[in-house]
């Protein structure tokens, strides 16, 4: 085993990015949290349904 492999050990990223889906319409959108907080639900404006409402986060798309 050579010492540069234990040294470049990868690091992983503090944030990741997640898609949040509406509940009620379906429409998403990205937004970036924290990799260890808990998954998010948030109460945003819905373009498809001109009102307000609840997105919740549907997958991770990737490590920022």
């Amino acid at each position: 085993m050579f010492l540069t492999r234990i040294l470049l050990k990868k690091v992983k990223s503090k944030t990741v990015m997640v898609q949040m889906e509406s509940v009620v319409s379906g429409h998403t959108y990205n937004q970036i949290r924290e990799r260890l907080a808990d998954k998010l639900e948030t109460i945003r404006f819905d373009p498809y349904i001109q009102k307000e409402s609840v997105y919740r986060e549907k997958k991770k798309v990737r490590s920022m």
